[in-house]
């Protein structure tokens, strides 16, 4: 049936510093560097063995387990979220990533008749969540139309909530109804800190509800669930699972199941049959791994500082700059983005190199170039960078984490500046 899954008490203080000493604590492979941390995370050894453990409880006494034991368990760890987060347990859920958080929102809610109804989003967020707008658009037949909210970095947090009102005012003078926001904590690409609070706070002044991807946030920054009042939040853990949060003025708008011992919104999410809820079960744990090794202060200080100092060490390696606005909110985050030494040449013919090192290629070799430089990473220098194109220039984003120090950022810098030589050499038209 498995080892027992040490209680709460049972995990003593760590010692080990932060940084490459912490990198055993992990999977992750010695040879690889694991500079993507954002994209998929990853999980600690002993949060495995927790994982196992559950899988194992399962796969011996199926029935028994399932239904009279798995309940328990989803409880704790949805009451150590909502402890988290400040947010009533009965309003907080698990559900499988925050794509599907984002899908059951959209699709539980009812359109006015008049064809009125409008969806709000900002250019930046995931792009399954916007493709789920699109679906939710097309399927309800004219109920309702969505306005995207074009954002081009670096902007000041002041300047985003502008943009916001003046949307909502242009959609109003369009004879529309604003009627839900999306947006995120963390926006992915380019990785930058997103003024939710105040688009929240917004949001609750002109009468929009909010709806929060929240899947660059738990973790990697505060959040408090009470402060922002009146939202859906879509918030991840370190393992594959997202946790939801909808106020129970929300709550009640989502159909329930018979009657149960808890609430009915709280019903719809709890049981997943053969989909399998182990990972759910293993948030609590999460929660005080991390306590055990330091607490949420710690860690989130000691991220925002490595990706911020790290980005700047990248920057300098490049001869470039990290992306940020002047009042530094952008980089309030785990992740950095750091300009590359590439620019698009939208009328360029062949691929050229300035005096100060700056490569411009032509916009037809674009997918080409970027395509061969993420082969390259995974397969010759073993790492991963995203890279991604935003407001005329190139990005490197990385992603820093508890198990790495500068002197990995020196290490990726250095990665893509030889990367980029050899892109100015041409090396990606060379068959393999």
């Amino acid at each position: 049936m498995g080892e027992p899954v040490k209680e709460t008490g049972q995990l003593q203080l760590s010692s080990i510093p932060f940084g490459k000493p912490m990198l055993k604590e992990f999977l992750i492979d010695p040879a690889y560097h694991n500079m993507n941390h954002g994209s998929f995370g990853t999980i600690p050894r002993y949060i495995q063995t927790v994982q196992r453990s559950y899988q194992d409880k399962a796969e011996a006494r199926p029935d028994a387990f399932i239904r009279y034991e798995y309940h328990t368990h989803l409880r704790e760890s949805r009451q150590a979220v909502a402890d988290l987060i400040n947010a009533p347990v009965d309003c907080t859920v698990f559900v499988p990533n925050a794509t599907v958080g984002i899908n059951t929102v959209l699709r539980n809610l009812v359109w006015a008749p008049d064809g009125l109804d409008e969806i709000l989003y900002f250019s930046t967020i995931y792009g399954g969540c916007a493709k789920t707008i699109d679906y939710i658009v097309d399927t309800c037949l004219g109920l309702v139309s969505s306005r995207g909210i074009a954002l081009t970095y670096p902007l000041e947090d002041d300047e985003i909530v502008a943009l916001f009102r003046d949307t909502v005012a242009q959609s109003h003078a369009d004879g529309k109804r604003p009627k839900i926001c999306l947006f995120d904590v963390v926006s992915s690409l380019p990785a930058v800190r997103f003024p939710y609070e105040a688009i929240t706070a917004a949001c609750r002044q002109l009468g929009i509800m909010s709806l929060i991807d929240g899947a660059q946030g738990v973790g990697m920054v505060p959040l408090d669930m009470a402060a922002l009042k009146r939202n859906h939040a879509l918030l991840p853990s370190t393992i594959p699972t997202s946790h939801g949060y909808v106020p129970k003025s929300g709550a009640q708008r989502h159909n329930p199941l018979p009657p149960s011992s808890e609430p009915p919104f709280v019903t719809r999410f709890g049981f997943v049959a053969t989909l399998g809820g182990g990972p759910s079960l293993c948030v609590k744990h999460s929660i005080e791994w991390r306590k055990s090794i330091g607490g949420e202060d710690k860690i989130i200080k000691y991220l925002w500082t490595l990706a911020k100092d790290g980005g700047k060490k990248v920057a300098a390696i490049l001869g470039t700059f990290i992306l940020d606005n002047k009042s530094e909110t952008l980089t309030r985050c785990a992740m950095v983005n750091v300009a590359l030494p590439i620019v698009m040449g939208a009328d360029a013919e062949t691929l050229s190199v300035g005096p100060d090192g700056t490569i411009s290629v032509p916009e037809k070799e674009a997918s080409l170039i970027v395509n061969w430089m993420l082969s390259v990473l995974v397969n010759e220098y073993l790492t991963f960078v995203a890279l991604f194109w935003h407001n005329g220039r190139w990005y490197a984003r990385i992603s820093a984490q508890i198990y790495l120090d500068e002197t990995d950022f020196e290490w990726v810098g250095n990665t893509i500046k030889e990367l980029c030589q050899r892109v100015a050499k041409q090396e990606y038209k060379v068959k393999a």
